[in-house]
């Protein structure tokens, strides 16, 4: 009877030096990092010795719970987002974290990712009762013990202390005084203030615009008929075309493509652009390729799109070309795509009348999404069309994967019914890491395969379409450490279109090898606005 309350005294201690102890953990990926001492939790023991209000106790054992479930969370997401978008979390963007969740309802449904987000609240609140329990069970131990309690917790403080100034340790390479919790929040909220600080930097750096004052006559004329499409691949990077286990494939495609274009009248070539994102957040890619600017936060987009910057869009539908923004992606009309890109014709999945059945996030496959476009755009004598189209076929989770049809046998897309059942659902590929590389290499060949098809079969000799990828794959697909590095390419039948970029240096052909011009993603539209303008600014 006597081993009872010993027991859970033990328990407690365990869980004030563990728990405040993890966020480091999960920060290094070293479970050598418990072998520390956590300054947060001597702090509330000690300030519960000097408390003689139960109540006021209470109260600070609960915000003690709260603070380290906190850092615990953060330090969670923040692992989260470097394993799959390659940089740490910022709270002031918490917004995207609804996305997150769309993304994981998207790979296991809508069902179990919310079941696994309503587990998480309860355990993060059962965890706040728990370690408020501990520091109460520990105070009233030291109370029971007066003498003895005290004398160990001023043990191990003045340990703490010594180890702090001497950076000892207990275990190589994990200095002894830790303050992991604390660490993590403070390292969190000064990412926040770098947003905020980079965020008061961004009127100077919208108005430092060289084509802002430019007349639009003056831009775009050596392009004037031609129809212009940004096609965006989705997760098209670096790793999809060169030394992975993937690339063999997604490389034969671009070369056939390269050979049926050929055939066809089309010439190109290609580079490297840096992506300010990784592994997701794709708009933030769209974002700086059209403004000129580097937009590598949720933030930072949030307040470009409420300014007057010049985009590429704003700069062809001034110079008289018909703009479209072709996302189907999109559940429900995007407001932005009028009032800071004024696209004169947006199409989501809403609108562009497609009956066939859903593949995870990419619902509309995108062989059907360039058909449609294709049929309502370029048929017959039109106003000339600069377009924006995100191929998403390509986009996490990569399953169920559509394959290609006959042009002319797409219609409204019934034709795929067949096809989700055919493909392994992504429930199954993610349980297997190579599974998931296979598939994310297949997924890029078949929206590269795609885009092959429109040029195919769209007989437009005053096509120009730029082909780019928004940001490498996930980590799971790309590997730690991996750049930001993505493909781009200009495809033309009219030869002069590559004249006028002949300076830039760019490669022939769609697979640039690794000499080939690098440049980050926020210079494309200067140069593309000087190479075929007579304003250079």
């Amino acid at each position: 009877m006597r081993r009872a309350p010993g027991a859970a005294t033990v328990l407690a201690v365990a869980l004030l030096v563990a728990a405040p102890l993890a966020p480091g953990v999960l920060a290094t990926g070293s479970p050598a990092a418990l072998v520390r001492i956590p300054v947060e939790s001597l702090v509330v023991v000690l300030l519960l010795a000097l408390l003689p209000w139960r109540a006021v106790r209470r109260s600070v054992a609960v915000v003690y719970g709260m603070v380290v479930v906190a850092a615990l969370l953060l330090a969670g997401i923040d692992t989260g987002y470097e394993s799959i978008l390659d940089t740490h979390f910022d709270p002031s963007e918490w917004r995207q974290l609804g996305d997150a969740f769309g993304v994981v309802a998207d790979s296991i449904g809508v069902v179990p990712a919310a079941l696994l987000a309503v587990l998480a609240a309860f355990a993060a609140l059962a965890l706040v009762v728990v370690l408020a329990w501990a520091a109460l069970r520990t105070d009233a131990a030291i109370r029971r013990h007066l003498v003895r309690g005290t004398a160990v917790a001023t043990t191990v403080t003045a340990v703490w202390v010594v180890g702090a100034l001497a950076g000892s340790q207990l275990v190589a390479g994990e200095p002894a005084a830790a303050a992991a919790s604390v660490d993590t929040i403070a390292s969190a909220a000064g990412r926040a203030g770098d947003t905020a600080r980079a965020q008061a930097d961004l009127a100077e750096r919208v108005r430092d615009d060289p084509y802002a004052a430019a007349p639009a006559s003056d831009l775009l004329t050596r392009l004037k008929g031609k129809d212009v499409i940004f096609a965006f691949v989705e997760s098209y990077g670096q790793v999809a075309v060169q030394d992975t286990s993937f690339s063999g494939g997604v490389d034969r495609t671009l070369r056939g493509g390269e050979t049926q274009l050929a055939a066809e009248g089309y010439h190109a070539q290609s580079a490297w652009l840096t992506s300010p994102t990784f592994g997701g957040v794709s708009w933030l890619a769209h974002s700086t390729l059209q403004t000129g600017l580097w937009v590598d936060s949720q933030s930072l987009y949030d307040k470009i799109i409420r300014t007057k910057r010049l985009t590429l869009s704003d700069a062809f539908r001034g110079a008289g070309w018909n703009t479209v923004s072709d996302v189907p992606s999109d559940t429900h009309p995007w407001s932005y795509a009028s009032s800071f890109y004024h696209y004169g014709t947006a199409y989501d999945d809403g609108n562009v009348g497609y009956a066939g059945p859903s593949f995870g996030y990419a619902r509309v496959p995108d062989q059907y999404t360039l058909k449609y476009f294709a049929d309502h755009q370029l048929t017959g004598p039109h106003t000339p069309v600069m377009a924006e189209i995100d191929l998403v076929s390509s986009h996490t989770p990569w399953a169920p994967l559509p394959q290609l049809v006959p042009w002319s046998q797409i219609g409204d897309g019934t034709i795929y019914a067949p096809q989700p059942a055919q493909s392994q659902p992504s429930s199954v590929v993610w349980r297997d890491p190579a599974l998931v590389r296979q598939y994310y290499g297949q997924s890029v060949q078949y929206s590269l395969g795609s885009l092959f098809s429109f040029l195919r079969n769209v007989d437009d000799p005053n096509l120009v379409v730029v082909a780019l990828g928004d940001h490498q794959p996930a980590t799971i697909v790309s590997g730690a450490g991996a750049n930001h590095v993505v493909p781009v390419s200009i495809i033309a039948k009219d030869p002069a279109v590559l004249r006028d970029v002949a300076g830039w240096h760019w490669q022939d052909g769609l697979l640039p090898t690794a000499a080939a011009p690098l440049w980050r993603m926020d210079a494309f539209r200067d140069r593309f606005l000087a190479a075929y303008g007579s304003t250079t600014g």
